[in-house]
């Protein structure tokens, strides 16, 4: 839909000449003669730009914009100056307007100016509309998982979302410990503050410090500027944490200062800023036995362990499994650009009988592959190879009933294990040569067309896969 602007001047040549400058730009324009008819028509329609002149009778420009900016925020106003009244278009820009030009103008002026307001009104609503689906994403309703020991953590999540105090999620690596914080922050009061979340895991300590309270310029070698850190970022919305327990006892002693003194001062700074982010931590390893070996502070243990939610593993809620399954199809074949839509008996059984040692992250990956392989619309147990015995690859097969029937399920169970075999050959072959074609077939001893052929049988695109080069076989798709 086009742009809505509505010009307000009490002299008709400078309407005209605004709407002249800005036809062919695809906009709605009208105009009003005075600040009342300008009023008039912003309660009457909607508008998404105004351009006011800031010297009008009766109702003057100023007036304008500060009747318009309390009733429709929303709406961006430009306004028209001249050159002696420079303070008053700086007393316009702290009432709310987004720009002011000066007469005379040039036509690429007002046309600069029109276009960053609108630029900035897509940029605006795009970040909401962000917002929204993000939140939206983490609502309870939305994250997968309806057994019993999962709806036992969306009452917990419940209980502490609309609260300020800090959580503590326990569980093993890849039960999904980050998209529970994350349903905590967009159900909380601090929803529309920033989620900031840090893996403790893959910093050294002067780094962490550094990435958590930020640093001067000077700081130390390599600190050119001033950074900001993670507590500041965070500002009044929710920090997550995740693996608190790598902290080092040096840095458990700053961060137990910062939650008792609400205060912190950045590497090198002698700033004291304050801190108000929301804290919710995360850890795989016991806390408790931690304290109790020396390696981790109780007093911070006591700190962060206000109100605790352990999220199970996947074994723990196998009844969750197919759900989840379907999720993860419907993703990466989305991505894949796969109609891929079903999941087979035998392949839904062997998800539910596996212990998923790397839980939801792990059935995640398996989803990825499976959807890769499948060379149709369903996922069966012989994409499942890497989780499951291959011997019993094709235990989802029909049992046959008569001899006849025998002979075309062994045919086709030589069929799929041949087919199993040439896919990972070629998929193999790619990832040791960083999916580059050529270098693949001659890794391989086959000439390009034929590995290729392979390639276009089993539906595989190098396109398709996370590389970072390598050329692209233009006919196997």
């Amino acid at each position: 839909m086009s742009a809505r602007i509505l010009v307000v001047d009490d002299e008709d040549i400078v309407i005209k000449s605004c709407m002249r400058i800005l036809d062919g730009g695809g906009y709605q324009i009208e105009s009003a003669h005075d600040g009342r008819e300008a009023l008039q028509k912003v309660e009457d329609g909607s508008y998404d730009i105004m351009i006011v002149d800031i010297m009008m009778p009766n109702i003057g420009g100023l007036e304008v914009l500060r009747r318009v900016k309390e009733a429709y925020p929303n709406v961006d106003v430009i306004m028209i100056t001249g050159l002696s009244q420079i303070d008053t278009a700086v007393q316009a820009m702290k009432l709310g307007a987004f720009d002011y030009i000066s007469k005379p103008f040039e036509p690429d002026e007002l046309k600069l100016v029109v276009q960053r307001a609108l630029e900035r009104r897509q940029l605006l609503q795009e970040n909401l509309s962000l917002k929204s689906e993000v939140s939206s994403k983490y609502r309870f309703e939305n994250i997968i998982g309806s057994s019993p020991q999962m709806q036992a953590v969306y009452r917990l999540v419940a209980q502490c979302a609309p609260t300020n105090s800090t959580v503590l999620l326990t569980g093993e690596s890849g039960t999904g410990k980050e998209v529970i914080a994350r349903a905590i922050h967009y159900n909380s009061l601090r929803k529309d503050k920033p989620f900031c979340a840090v893996d403790c895991n893959s910093l050294s300590e002067n780094l962490l410090e550094s990435e958590l309270f930020g640093h001067a310029k000077g700081a130390f070698t390599g600190a050119i500027a001033n950074k900001k850190g993670m507590f500041e970022v965070a500002g009044s919305g929710s920090l997550f944490l995740d693996e608190i327990g790598n902290f080092s006892l040096g840095i458990q002693a700053k961060m137990l200062r910062v939650l008792q003194e609400r205060e912190y001062r950045p590497v090198g700074d002698t700033r004291t800023l304050t801190a108000n982010f929301r804290l919710i931590t995360a850890t795989n390893k016991d806390l408790k036995a931690m304290v109790a070996a020396g390696t981790f502070r109780d007093d911070l243990f006591y700190r962060i362990n206000i109100f605790p939610i352990h999220v199970p593993a996947l074994r723990e809620r196998k009844d969750d499994i197919p759900a989840l399954a379907y999720h993860f199809l419907k993703v990466f074949s989305a991505d894949l650009g796969k109609k891929v839509t079903d999941i087979s008996e035998g392949a839904i059984s062997a998800l539910v009988n596996y212990d998923w040692p790397g839980n939801v992250r792990e059935l995640e990956n398996a989803m990825h592959r499976a959807a890769i392989l499948t060379g149709d619309h369903v996922i069966r147990q012989a994409h499942l190879v890497t989780i499951i015995d291959p011997a019993h690859a094709h235990a989802d097969l029909a049992v046959p009933r008569t001899g006849d029937e025998l002979k075309r399920v062994k045919k086709a169970a030589r069929e799929k294990s041949v087919e199993e075999i040439e896919k990972q050959f070629v998929l193999e072959a790619l990832k040791r040569n960083e999916w580059n074609v050529t270098k693949s077939a001659e890794d391989t001893g086959m000439q390009r067309p034929n590995f290729q052929a392979l390639m276009k049988k089993y539906t595989i695109r190098v396109r398709d896969t996370q590389h970072d080069g390598g050329d692209e076989a233009p006919d196997a798709s």
